[in-house]
């Protein structure tokens, strides 16, 4: 399974940094993903939906630690390109590596956070 589009959609706002929509396999597209400004740098969360006791359930989520690194790995790539195309600053990643070389690759951010 490889993503084969990845579409940024930046805001302005404290800690949410993005939205984010991917596509698996030229068809298949999960919504709604968010780039997120965390304590340990920037991660993505997935999807979710608010129960009505207040608390949120993510809707879609990989099972596995590798596909999630996957997934973040493009989606902050792609914001980090976004941002080089607006003139924005490039983003805080904190303790999490996101270099040229791990943006091409999949599955290579930093372990997973459990922030989603």
């Amino acid at each position: 399974m490889d993503i084969t589009e990845v579409r940024v959609f930046p805001v302005n706002e404290d800690k949410l940094k993005a939205y984010a929509t991917i596509t698996f396999d030229n068809c298949f597209v999960v919504r709604d993903l968010k780039v997120i400004q965390g304590n340990n740098g920037l991660f993505v969360a997935m999807p979710s939906k608010k129960r009505k006791d207040g608390t949120f359930k993510d809707t879609a989520h990989p099972l596995n630690t590798s596909t999630r690194k996957m997934i973040e790995a493009k989606v902050l790539a792609e914001y980090r390109k976004e941002l080089e195309r607006t003139g924005a600053p490039p983003p805080e990643v904190g303790d999490r590596e996101l270099n040229k070389e791990q943006e091409n690759s999949p599955g290579s951010t930093e372990d997973d956070s459990g922030e989603s």
